[in-house]
């Protein structure tokens, strides 16, 4: 089970604001979680975050969650007060009228609403068809546009209201679970990992603008260069209606999580992760990506200068890309475990070469 501390510094970082390109809140409070456990925490100059341990060490374990999140960023102030926006990132534009959000100002958060024409003054065809980005506005109560000027400026970014909070006995929800559970994942093992004797360096690391193309890996990457990367992101939980199973595999919420299988995947490391699980009884979920390559971080780490083997473990998340993802705590339990386990077993000598390295 998670502790009191985790489970605190879990809401504190699920509530941070983190969109895109503007991670900053987010990740000061990932480098000061960093900070309590790693022998050095660095920030490069985009914005990604990293605690090291045991960085003399011949071979490098690099840990990546991203820590941005989607959101919208301000293009236009109108005469009435209204912020007109564009989105950052993936946005599902049937998720976004009547949500609550925030202008992330110099002067701090302004709370406003995602607003529409109302569906009386809507014509038969328009209330059949979601409305584009374009036809919504966020108003945040100003009378005019000198009024809202006063509170806000033309490139502040948005991001949906903080709303974390425990379902049930095992579930948690929040804007931003993609993927500040990753990050939070990476944290909570290098908190383990600094009490275990290690022969290998270690890197935990929040990525930035992720949703923007994978920027931060591939910058973070670059510069640590590890010879063994992992990737933590979400993945679709498939246990809700009219998800195709036959297309996605059978996902549970509070089964394990996720060991992909994909060209991103070096095929050594996996066999290593699982007899890791198996020897620990940890669960996880098999799971074939849906596309031969790319979408997580595991990507363009593994492209990195000469290559690097990696893998991609990937937290079952229902309704993905939505102001109320809902994630498993247990599945958190077990990745937290399955990576320190993982990560702590490793002698510093094996070979990642497919053909050569499992024999």
């Amino acid at each position: 089970m998670l502790s009191k501390d985790s489970l605190k510094f879990f809401s504190e970082f699920m509530n941070s604001a983190s969109p895109s390109g503007y991670e900053e809140e987010a990740a000061a409070v990932f480098r000061a979680r960093l900070g309590k456990y790693c022998d050095r925490v660095e920030t490069d100059v985009m914005g990604n975050t990293a605690g090291v341990l045991n960085g003399d060490a011949g071979v490098k374990v690099m840990l990546a969650g991203h820590y941005d999140e989607i959101g919208f960023q301000v293009v236009y102030i109108s005469d009435e007060g209204l912020l007109y926006f564009r989105p950052n990132g993936g946005i599902d534009k049937l998720n976004v009228p009547s949500t609550e959000v925030d202008v992330l100002t110099a002067s701090g958060r302004v709370p406003g609403v995602v607003g529409k024409k109302p569906i009386h003054l809507l014509k038969g065809s328009e209330r059949d068809t979601p409305p584009d980005l374009s036809d919504m506005w966020i108003d945040i109560g100003a009378e005019d546009k000198a009024a809202a000027e006063k509170l806000v400026s033309v490139g502040d970014p948005v991001v949906m209201r903080a709303n974390f909070r425990i379902l049930g006995e095992n579930r948690v929800m929040s804007k931003g679970m993609d993927d500040k559970v990753g990050a939070f994942i990476v944290a909570e093992v290098m908190r383990n990992l600094a009490g275990r004797k290690l022969n290998v360096a270690v890197y935990g690391v929040g990525t930035v603008q992720e949703e923007l193309g994978l920027r931060g890996a591939t910058v973070s990457a670059f510069g640590i260069n590890p010879d063994i990367g992992i990737a933590l992101d979400v993945g679709f939980a498939t246990d809700i209606p009219d998800i195709p199973k036959k297309l996605l595999g059978d996902v549970r919420l509070g089964k394990g999580p996720e060991l992909s299988r994909s060209a991103d995947n070096n095929v050594v490391l996996g066999k290593m992760i699982r007899k890791v699980a198996a020897k620990h009884k940890i669960p996880y979920q098999e799971t074939a990506s849906h596309r031969a390559s790319g979408g997580t971080d595991a990507a363009q780490i593994q492209l990195t200068r000469s290559g690097v083997a990696t893998a991609l473990l990937s937290i079952p998340n229902r309704y993905m890309h939505s102001q109320v993802e809902i994630c498993d705590l247990r599945d958190i339990e077990y990745s937290i475990k399955l990576l320190t386990e993982f990560i702590a077993s490793l002698t510093g000598k094996e070979s990642f070469i497919p053909g050569i390295g499992d024999k």
